[in-house]
């Protein structure tokens, strides 16, 4: 299927600015119609979303732009994008257990506090 830039921004949630940065940074390649419009299809639409998950997982543009060229480069470049979604998920894996440890610790720290609250409700009423 073919989207229009309206459409497709309406289906990724991006906005037309967004996604005139995204082909002006090389991150998206649409095709273009006979009246030179850019048309968007649902490989496309597949890209972006993986493009939205790779940020939402804190990779920087610099690397997601250094994957795109590696994917528009074709199978040449397998192993190379397979070695850096291995480290983006190494980082993510060290960042997923800092913030396990954080959540402990608020948990400690909340178990106190009702234990506090407890104690200082049941000693005022008697």
């Amino acid at each position: 299927m073919e989207y229009s830039i309206g459409d497709f921004s309406k289906l990724t949630g991006l906005g037309i600015h967004t996604l005139r940065y995204y082909e002006h940074e090389g991150l998206i390649t649409p095709e273009r119609n006979s009246n030179n419009r850019r048309c968007y299809s649902d490989k496309d639409l597949t890209w972006i979303e993986f493009i939205k998950r790779l940020k939402d997982t804190g990779m920087p543009i610099k690397e997601i732009k250094h994957y795109a060229k590696l994917r528009a480069t074709g199978n040449p470049t397998l192993f190379e994008r397979m070695e850096m979604l291995v480290q983006h998920r190494q980082a993510l894996d060290e960042q997923i257990a800092r913030l396990q440890d954080h959540k402990l610790k608020l948990n400690e720290k909340i178990e106190f506090y009702k234990k506090e609250i407890a104690r200082v409700n049941t000693r005022g009423t008697g």
